[in-house]
């Protein structure tokens, strides 16, 4: 692979002193130097080629912090998507009614139909389907509705017959069956993971060879937008079975962090580590994955303080998906391992049982840059992120939620004084904790550009800026995707930003970001390079060049 010099550009490098030289070098799929184009062109080898950014912008490729690649592809290509305004245009429950009809009768007789991207807080009638409706879409085939969120779905009466669930079935640990509150009777409404059992999972329903038709489409909409580097956040068994499967010696044409299930270890590392893992240097395991809580969207989000508008009597500040005992064990035994710990919590009471459960941790077995993280930490406090300063931890926020959802925020879930903090970015910098930021797809998907401008602006998707004062810098935004991201999972030293030493992937962006904050998300992903290679272009049809400030 010949040299190739970067050039004639803004270059925007992410390294510890936010340089932006006039050139890049790059040697096969690694940067070799930065510095003045006349420099470079004196080191550079005869052969190498010229890459004129005419006016653009070249930044490092972007690392999705959190997500659930590929469930997007598995989307796409297999379920039906039931996505409410302003990521679909489902409104009512008859139109996701006859969605699922029209899928079921393209449905061998018997086989699974699942619906995904479902909203109750969207949807006209404010609700999620009940069991009779869903049996009018087919009692020949098993219905599966699973919302936005992940954390809760609906079922019809042979998905539940399936899986065993009748009347008499007890509630789970932090989870539930909807029950009609005069006869009993099942709803078809499940709440949490441990009801929804491998319902819940991403590979649900998927076998090896959809597992790789997924993986390609997903792949390709990622690199449509600039990530090379993208991670599956919740690895059951069966999802490392399907990455492990793929030889050593093939590229798959994107790089993965996959994060086990918690509950795997110590097997996991004992048994199953070192024998057939880890094969392809593509896919790295990473931290392992805990929860205390669920979803906003279904006020199952773990609060300290009352929904602003409760719409479940019994349990006004959400639930909590494990007891404190438990998670403290799950904890310690993790820690102990060596092991760096990804903990989902949405509210600000979750996120202290996970705080505490790592104050006791550390005090036991002391570990200095450990690096866990609280992923989405969407009601974190002041004085939480001031113990989250003390103890070394780190968090991924989830600002998307601020335009997909921020008005049910303030209107419904948070009110409109708790509304302005979610996902405190601002805060988080002021008192010294490293942050990310995602999208956590395929809950909304991963959108880089508008990611940074859900955080930089915070505008919902009424136009109402909500946390004037958790405002961030485009800057703070574009490193969240980039060198943080990379520190947040152990990998600054390979990639994140340009410097040489480090991978050559790369993002080519129609405009300069940190001109005009406002107008970030007209900024375009022209062309994506992995490796030193380009695995995406779109043409250069609009050419936008900004003064330099």
């Amino acid at each position: 692979m010949p040299s190739t010099l970067y050039f004639n550009g803004t270059i925007l490098t992410m390294d510890a002193q936010n340089s932006s030289p006039e050139a890049v070098l790059t040697k096969d799929d690694r940067i070799q130097a930065v510095g003045t184009e006349t420099d470079l062109r004196a080191r550079m080898p005869a052969d190498a080629q010229e890459y004129d950014l005419e006016g653009r912008t070249l930044v490092p490729a972007f690392i999705d912090p959190h997500g659930h690649f590929p469930d997007p592809g598995f989307i796409r290509l297999f379920r039906v998507d039931l996505s409410p305004p302003p990521l679909g245009d489902c409104r009512e429950m008859a139109q996701a009614l006859d969605r699922l009809r029209k899928k079921a009768n393209a449905t061998p007789e018997g086989e699974w139909v699942m619906g995904v991207s479902f909203d109750n807080t969207s949807i006209l009638e404010g609700r999620m389907p009940t069991r009779a409706e869903l049996d009018t879409v087919s009692q020949l085939h098993p219905i599966w509705v699973l919302h936005a969120s992940g954390h809760n779905g609906a079922a019809n009466s042979l998905a539940l017959e399936r899986c065993c669930v009748n009347r008499q079935t007890p509630d789970p640990d932090g989870g539930r069956f909807g029950r009609d509150p005069e006869t009993g009777a099942l709803t078809g409404v499940i709440e949490g993971l441990s009801a929804m059992g491998e319902m819940g999972d991403t590979d649900f329903l998927i076998d090896r060879d959809r597992f790789w038709q997924g993986f390609d489409a997903c792949r390709d909409e990622y690199l449509s937008h600039g990530v090379t580097y993208a991670q599956n956040a919740w690895s059951s068994q069966t999802m490392l079975d399907h990455f492990a499967s793929l030889p050593a010696d093939q590229d798959p044409g994107i790089d993965i962090e996959l994060l086990p299930v918690g509950s795997l270890e110590p097997e996991l590392s004992k048994h199953w580590i070192g024998t057939t893992w880890p094969g392809n240097p593509h896919f790295t395991l990473g931290p392992r994955k805990l929860f205390t809580d669920g979803a906003f969207q279904l006020q199952t989000a773990f609060l300290s303080a009352p929904y602003f508008r409760p719409t479940d009597p019994d349990h006004p500040c959400g639930m909590a998906y494990t007891s404190q005992q438990q998670l403290d064990a799950d904890v310690a035994k993790l820690h102990g391992e060596g092991l760096q710990i990804h903990c989902h919590c949405n509210g600000d009471a979750g996120a202290e049982m996970f705080i505490d459960a790592m104050d006791k941790a550390l005090q036991v077995q002391p570990r200095q840059d450990h690096r866990h993280t609280i992923i989405h930490g969407q009601a974190l406090r002041d004085d939480q992120l001031e113990r989250m300063a003390r103890l070394g931890l780190t968090v991924s926020f989830f600002p998307a939620h601020v335009y997909f959802w921020g008005d049910r925020h303030y209107d419904t879930f948070l009110g409109p004084e708790r509304s302005q903090r979610i996902s405190p970015a601002a805060s988080a910098e002021r008192y010294g904790v490293r942050y990310t930021i995602h999208n956590d797809a395929s809950v909304t998907p991963t959108r880089p550009i508008h990611l940074a401008h859900c955080a930089v602006n915070r505008t919902t998707a009424s136009g109402r800026v909500l946390g004037e004062d958790q405002k961030i810098s485009v800057l703070s935004a574009l490193r969240a995707q980039t060198i943080d991201a990379a520190w947040q999972v152990f990998k600054e030293d390979h990639r994140g930003s340009i410097e040489p030493g480090k991978v050559a992937d790369f993002a080519v962006l129609s405009r300069n970001p940190l001109h005009h904050p406002d107008r970030l998300k007209e900024t375009r992903v022209l062309e994506t390079v992995r490796n030193g290679q380009s695995v995406f272009a779109t043409p250069h049809t609009v050419q936008e060049i900004e003064p330099t400030q």
